[in-house]
């Protein structure tokens, strides 16, 4: 599988209604499997204002449909756009209704050693056995980053709904004993020293 995700700043709601309707028209004929075309929901960081993200059977099809997404996102309403092209699939967690969508864009320093970018995978694989909230994730390495960072990572979950996200998820202790010593610039164990992009959407 093939993936691809784009998170786009748009000058004015005008602009941002504009888009998501060329957005959706253009994703009919992408021949992607799935896809989302969503406004952000509040409380995003550097998340932008439309979520875009597609699901394709193999790199061949996205390269096909990459022309038509690359001219929506270079009109004038359009700013900053930050995004990444991947391989991987996702991990079914839990029999549960996905209502949210939220992916995480993060890079890591390039002089992180092997033993530690494993340790800290792991540590992130760890958050959706104990989220009881999340009903499926994917971890992935990028083939390719788009935007204001050279992305490496993207870590990306459906949750139950908008409160699994901002308050299960976010709060749990899994989060303080072992995944926020790899981002916190006091911790002598951080490797995630960018700006990170947080950004979620509804999953109608």
């Amino acid at each position: 599988m093939f993936n691809v995700v784009r998170l786009v700043d748009v000058d004015g709601e005008a602009g941002r209604d504009h888009l998501l309707g060329d957005l959706r028209r253009a994703v009919t004929d992408s021949g992607a499997t799935r896809t989302l075309v969503q406004p952000t929901l509040p409380g995003v960081r550097n998340g932008g204002d439309v979520l875009l993200r597609l699901w394709f059977d193999d790199v061949d099809q996205w390269r096909s449909a990459a022309p038509t997404f690359d001219m929506l996102l270079e009109r004038p309403e359009v700013g900053r756009v930050n995004g990444a092209d991947y391989p991987g699939a996702p991990t079914a967690e839990r029999d549960l209704p996905a209502a949210v969508y939220r992916t995480l864009l993060l890079r890591v320093h390039p002089d992180t050693d092997d033993a530690a970018l494993t340790r800290f995978e792991d540590d992130l694989r760890l958050l959706p056995r104990y989220v009881s909230s999340i009903s499926s994730w994917q971890l992935s390495r990028v083939e390719s980053a788009v935007g204001a960072s050279p992305w490496t990572h993207v870590f990306e979950q459906e949750f139950r709904d908008l409160h699994g996200l901002t308050g299960p998820y976010l709060m749990h202790p899994i989060h303080w004993a072992y995944v926020d010593r790899w981002f916190d610039p006091e911790c002598p164990e951080v490797i995630v020293r960018d700006r990170v992009c947080h950004s979620f959407c509804a999953n109608p």
